[in-house]
């Protein structure tokens, strides 16, 4: 789309710079018949000019709108059902592999929601509290704070958070934020598996 939006104000830009420049009938040039002639042929030029331009902002339309049209259809679209009923035991029991795979649950949980969803909202507020709890507890202890699934959900974390914090908690995640996540949780509950 970038790409369709500067071939069109490069092209509009274009058909500009290329006008002449006329200064008959303003207060610097001299008042002769060549000048009324100037005039008029600038007159027609200006004429032709607009029928120019009009005709490629037109067409500049038409190539924006096979772009801007399906990223609105986009929005418009219904909200998809997230995977599962929606989470319901919020909260750290204090092991360490249990709250760890409970978090990426509901952090994934959280990530899948899409514009609309019911308890968008509620979801996301109830995420980012446990996700502070997490990392306010876990990472007191040397023995878990340098584990490698500590240190991945740590960083998915941060991101899901500064998510929050940026748009706020109705606002879902962005598509390529949200893929880079859940390939992120895919990792951690790897290495969950690995060390217990």
């Amino acid at each position: 789309m970038k790409g369709a939006v500067v071939a069109t104000i490069s092209l509009l830009g274009g058909a500009c710079a290329f006008q002449p420049t006329s200064f008959a009938g303003s207060a610097l040039a001299p008042r002769t018949a060549a000048t009324s002639a100037v005039r008029m042929s600038s007159e027609a030029s200006d004429v032709d000019r607009r029928a120019f331009l009009s005709s490629t902002a037109a067409a500049a339309m038409t190539v924006a709108s096979a772009f801007v049209a399906p990223a609105f259809a986009e929005d418009a679209a219904p909200a998809k059902a997230p995977l599962g009923p929606m989470p319901t035991d919020w909260g750290l029991t204090k092991d360490y592999y249990t709250d760890a795979s409970k978090v990426v649950s509901h952090m994934r949980y959280a990530t899948s929601l899409e514009k609309g969803a019911a308890g968008i909202e509620m979801t996301a507020k109830n995420c980012r509290q446990e996700m502070i709890d997490f990392v306010s507890y876990y990472r007191r202890f040397p023995n878990v704070s340098g584990k490698l699934s500590y240190s991945n959900l740590y960083t998915s974390i941060n991101v899901l958070a500064g998510h929050y914090a940026s748009y706020g908690p109705k606002f879902p995640v962005p598509e390529k934020r949200r893929k880079r996540l859940l390939e992120e949780y895919n990792q951690i509950e790897k290495a969950i598996k690995r060390q217990r």
